[in-house]
């Protein structure tokens, strides 16, 4: 049977409408956003009112009836123009929502999903902690059953969308032990008396708004437990191994974007009489950066199909999220070194992008992960 590798025309006007909605409502917006640190909140219910926040989320929960593919396209273009942008959206049309999508009982997918999916609230997901990095297992967040919930003791850093969020999805221990079972997770509605929220202030993805949470005797109702029992940790597991498809699509449009950067720059800057790119060093650097995204792409689009399939495994996951994230660096970098001074200034993305482009070697998984990840695949320990 021959292969196809085009995209549908469904997946076409998908990306022919966000396209359009980065060039109206989004782009014009990037340069107070970065400067303020501020998102504008004022996104979340155009993206609802147009389908883009529930893309790959079934009609009758509230979304579009569309898949992984479509979701990759989303955000691909969105971080082509603004990764920051696009991070907030992210943080909030899966992390935030697909747990509660794939686990959550019908009160709270009609408390929190359906609404979260029409833009009128927003979403977040508290997972890491100051003292565990990448290790889920040593969380120390707890959750103690009281009478009619649970009382929530910890912190967490590093949390997308904390500052403005209605509600975040929190992870929690509910018993001592060192096991999977004792991790669940908790819808937090905000403002709650036990959750102080501190912004933090960052170099990369700057106007997507991060908090360090500190919670001290948090009352959370039992009717907010996630899917109305504990032990959800597999669930986590999963939803950070599919997003790590996603935020590799992240990683592609900002390669895209820098690359964009650099082959107009190159077309228009004149050295001596002649095109920079015309010269064989400034040419070569293009052609590894277009080569570069175009094998990330290919990876990208086949983890998003494998997703679509049932068929993802967490390998194939970390090496879609270990190339395009480092592509994106890479690609960056390179856009900088081809610009030159130019490069460094905010008139043109090719810094934004880069210094955004580190956060996705290091966040949702560092690239060592990955390859410790990967490795085990093979049959190694690292």
């Amino acid at each position: 049977m021959a292969l196809d590798f085009r995209f549908s025309a469904e997946h076409e006007a998908v990306r022919d409408t966000i396209r359009r909605f980065c060039a109206e409502q989004i782009a014009p917006r990037v340069a107070r956003a970065e400067e303020d640190e501020v998102f504008p909140r004022e996104l979340f219910p155009m993206w609802g009112a147009l389908g883009l926040l529930g893309a790959r989320y079934p009609e009758a929960d509230g979304g579009s009836g569309m898949d992984k593919v479509a979701d990759c396209i989303l955000r691909e273009e969105m971080s082509a123009v603004c990764q920051g942008i696009a991070s907030s959206w992210s943080a909030h049309a899966h992390l935030g929502t697909w747990p509660i999508w794939k686990t959550g009982t019908e009160d709270q997918k009609a408390r929190f999903l359906r609404p979260a999916l029409a833009g009128t609230l927003i979403a977040g997901f508290g997972l890491s902690e100051p003292d565990g990095g990448s290790n889920i297992r040593a969380m120390r967040t707890r959750a103690t059953k009281v009478d009619g919930g649970w009382r929530l003791d910890g912190s967490k850093m590093y949390i997308t969308n904390a500052p403005i969020a209605d509600y975040l999805l929190v992870a929690a221990r509910t018993s001592p032990e060192l096991t999977p079972e004792a991790i669940s997770l908790f819808i937090v509605e905000l403002p709650n008396p036990g959750f102080v929220i501190t912004k933090l202030r960052k170099e990369g993805i700057r106007c997507s708004e991060t908090g360090l949470i500190h919670i001290e005797n948090a009352f959370v109702p039992d009717d907010c437990l996630l899917g109305g029992r504990t032990g959800t940790y597999p669930l986590i597991l999963e939803s950070l191994s599919e997003n790590r498809v996603g935020v590799a699509a992240n990683a592609l449009g900002m390669a895209r974007g820098a690359f964009d950067a650099a082959r107009g720059y190159a077309a228009e800057r004149l050295v001596a009489g002649k095109r920079i790119g015309d010269y064989q060093a400034i040419a070569h650097k293009l052609a590894d950066m277009a080569a570069d995204i175009e094998a990330a792409r290919w990876l990208v689009y086949h983890g998003a199909w494998k997703v679509d399939q049932g068929e993802l495994d967490t390998a194939l996951a970390s090496k879609v999220k270990l190339v395009a994230s480092e592509t994106a660096l890479r690609v960056s970098e390179n856009a900088i070194r081809i610009l030159g001074g130019a490069g460094i200034m905010r008139e043109y993305p090719v810094g934004r992008i880069h210094r955004d482009a580190f956060v996705y070697v290091i966040g949702e998984g560092t690239s060592e992960i990955q390859r410790n990840l990967i490795a085990r695949s093979l049959g190694f320990k690292p």
